[in-house]
């Protein structure tokens, strides 16, 4: 049994367990009926646990993305104003006209939707990859205009579509009992498995991560590493556009995407992935992101505003950078070394 508690201390998704299993205890004992799911009468499956696993999909998206990005010892902190350009996009080439008939295919408006966030990622990782400009401030500049752009693409306006097909997108398609988001986070995440185990593009970037120069000369492409992350990235972005403007059925400039670069941060860093680059773990990614979420949800059922809800973020933030410092650590190793040494002492006394 020490055994095993040891490894679980050790390992990289004790934390985000932990925290999750914390927030779920919370809940069990203070929020009536969070764990109560209901099939409705459309055959839709809804309750507490459905909604944070709905609301938690675009985040999850974003996060496998930045989960690479990090990796290599970069950041992407555009991805935010990427969603909000490419829900714009896909908005106005549907157009808001109010008998629904879309001004573009439907198909072609998701397409270009999805090129938009590709675009950003090849933007990102030119500044970065060719110009060996610092992430921060390379992708500082697209969070910066990213707005503003789609701003321009809407005419400051929150642009309504209609077209039903759209909704299902963030909602349900008749027929299935899970919201489409879900399904598209599944598939996305089955993907990022799929290249992890069956390629070796994340050995790759790890070793890019750990040390560039050295990667570099053991052959490794560096510059074409950090396009393919950087791109990625940007399709993750792209795709959860698609889901956040589906969810309002609208383009909403202003507020779409708002802040989420940090939370799929946070959901990375609290997954275990060390900012510093190297090793990362999908898993704890998509634990992390569920455990934001359900943080989330839990500050609004116990009343907490949405204007105070990044305080509370900034705090588990702060907690998990002293976590993974290497100061901590070896603090927790003397305390640990100096428990034993106490203990054998007192065992020769005896």
């Amino acid at each position: 049994m020490a055994n095993l508690v040891s490894k679980f201390t050790k390992s990289s998704l004790a934390l985000p367990l932990v925290a999750l299993a914390m927030l779920l205890l919370f809940n069990a004992l203070f929020v009536d009926d969070f764990f109560k799911i209901e099939v409705m009468e459309n055959g839709n499956l809804y309750g507490r646990p459905i909604d944070i696993l709905y609301r938690a999909s675009s985040l999850i998206i974003l996060a496998l993305g930045m989960t690479f990005v990090i990796a290599t010892g970069g950041i992407d902190i555009s991805v935010g104003a990427v969603v909000a350009i490419s829900s714009a996009t896909c908005c106005v080439m549907l157009g808001g006209d109010i008998s629904g008939i879309p001004q573009h295919p439907f198909f072609i408006a998701i397409l270009c939707s999805l090129l938009v966030g590709v675009l950003a990622g090849i933007w990102n990782g030119t500044l970065i990859a060719k110009f060996k400009i610092q992430a921060m401030v390379a992708t500082l500049i697209l969070m910066t205009a990213g707005r503003g752009i789609a701003q321009l693409m809407t005419d400051g306006q929150i642009i309504t579509v209609y077209y039903k097909p759209f909704a299902y997108i963030g909602g349900v398609i008749p027929g299935f009992m899970l919201p489409t988001a879900m399904l598209i986070a599944l598939a996305m995440v089955l993907l990022v498995i799929l290249l992890d185990k069956k390629t070796s593009i994340g050995l790759m970037i790890q070793s890019v991560g750990i040390n560039a120069n050295a990667a570099r000369y053991a052959g490794i492409k560096v510059t074409a590493v950090l396009f393919a992350v950087y791109i990625f990235s940007g399709f993750c972005a792209g795709t959860a556009g698609l889901i956040e403007g589906s969810l309002i059925r609208a383009a909403d400039a202003n507020n779409a995407g708002l802040n989420m670069e940090m939370d799929a941060i946070l959901a990375v860093t609290l997954g275990g992935t060390l900012m510093v680059g190297g090793r990362y773990y999908i898993g704890g990614t998509i634990i992390g992101a569920i455990t934001i979420q359900t943080l989330t949800t839990t500050m609004y059922a116990v009343g907490v505003s949405s204007d105070r809800l990044p305080a509370v973020k900034a705090i588990v933030i702060l907690l998990i950078i002293i976590f993974q410092s290497e100061k901590f650590k070896q603090m927790y190793s003397d305390y640990k070394f100096k428990r034993l040494k106490k203990a054998q002492t007192a065992g020769k006394g005896a």
